[in-house]
C-alpha cells in the first residue's frame, strides 16, 4: 500500500510538472508574432463537418468577406465570453454593411471532442443556433495542424484545457487572410473597419459602375460613433460630397463653355 501511494504519488507529481512545462511553452509575444507573419496567407480548401455531419469545404466560404474564430467547446469561460462579444459585434457589422455582406465561421480546433453535436451545443448557449449566418464548424484531426499554421493559431495543452492567443481572422473574398483582431472583449471598429474595407471599399469582379459608385459613398459616408457603439450612415458628410461634386462638375463645365466660346468663328479681336 505505501509503495502504490509513493508511485501514485510519484506519478502526480510528475503530471504537475508536465503541466507546469507545457505552460511555459505557451508565449504570448511569440504567439502575437506567429499571428501577426500568417496575414497574406491563404487558407486552404479544408474538409469541414457542420450540423447533422454534413461536410462542406471552406472554399465555399469564397466570393465574400469570411469572419473565423477558433474555439474548445469544453472551455467554459473564455470562448464562450469571446463569442458572445464577436455576436454583438458582428450584429453590428451586418446592420452598417449588410446583412449577407459577409459569413461568419467557429471552428472547434480541439478535434477530439468538438464533434458536430459539440459544436451545436456550443452555439445553442451562445445563443447563436438560430442565426443561418453563423457556421459552426468542426474538423478531422489530421487537418488541425496545416489549419492553425495558415492562420497563424498558437495553442498549448495546459491544466485548464489549453492556453492559446484569443483571435479572429478576418479573410478576404479570395480566401486570403487579410486582419487579426485580438483580445477576449475588442473595440467594436477593430473588428468593422476592415470588414467595411473589404465589403465597401475594394472593387468587385463584374460590378457595374453605378455599385462601384454606391459603395464608395457608403464607404466614405459611414461611421463610427463611440457613444452609441455602432456605425451609422452620416448624411452630413454626403451632403458635403453632393456639393463638392456639383462645385466640380459646375466649375468644369464653366471652363469647357469659355474654351469652346473662344474657338468659334469670328469670335477673335482684331487688332488692325
Amino acid at each position: 500500500m505505501l509503495a502504490s501511494a509513493a508511485l501514485q504519488n510519484s506519478n502526480t507529481e510528475d503530471q504537475q510538472a508536465d503541466s507546469v512545462a507545457i505552460q511555459a511553452e505557451f508565449d504570448y509575444k511569440t504567439a502575437l508574432k506567429t499571428s501577426q507573419e500568417a496575414i497574406g496567407n491563404i487558407l486552404g480548401d479544408y474538409a469541414v463537418s457542420e450540423a447533422y455531419d454534413r461536410v462542406r469545404s471552406l472554399a465555399e466560404f469564397r466570393g465574400k468577406p469570411l469572419v473565423l474564430s477558433l474555439v474548445y467547446t469544453s472551455c467554459y469561460e473564455i470562448c464562450p465570453m469571446t463569442t458572445r462579444h464577436l455576436a454583438e459585434v458582428v450584429a453590428k457589422a451586418r446592420k452598417a454593411l449588410g446583412i449577407d455582406s459577409f459569413n461568419i465561421a467557429v471552428i472547434g480546433f480541439d478535434s477530439r471532442m468538438d464533434t458536430p453535436e459539440a459544436m451545436r451545443l456550443f452555439a445553442v448557449k451562445q445563443g447563436i443556433d438560430e442565426d443561418p449566418a453563423w457556421h459552426l464548424l468542426s474538423v478531422k484531426p489530421d487537418i488541425v495542424p496545416a489549419l492553425i499554421e495558415d492562420l497563424g493559431f498558437d495553442y498549448y495543452p495546459s491544466s485548464r484545457g489549453f492556453d492559446h492567443i484569443i483571435q479572429v481572422s478576418v479573410i478576404d473574398s479570395n480566401g486570403e487572410l487579410y486582419r487579426q483582431v485580438y483580445g477576449q472583449a475588442f473595440s467594436t471598429p477593430l473588428l468593422i473597419e476592415p470588414l467595411k474595407d473589404l465589403v465597401l471599399g475594394k472593387p468587385k469582379p463584374n460590378q457595374s459602375l453605378t455599385d462601384e459608385l454606391v459603395n464608395k459613398v457608403r464607404f466614405f459616408c459611414t461611421t463610427y460613433d463611440p457613444v452609441r457603439d455602432g456605425y451609422y450612415f452620416d448624411y452630413s458628410l454626403f451632403v458635403g460630397m453632393l456639393i463638392g461634386a456639383l462645385i466640380i462638375l459646375s466649375g468644369a463645365a464653366f471652363i469647357l463653355k469659355e474654351t469652346f466660346r473662344r474657338k468659334l468663328p469670328g469670335k477673335h479681336s482684331s487688332n488692325s
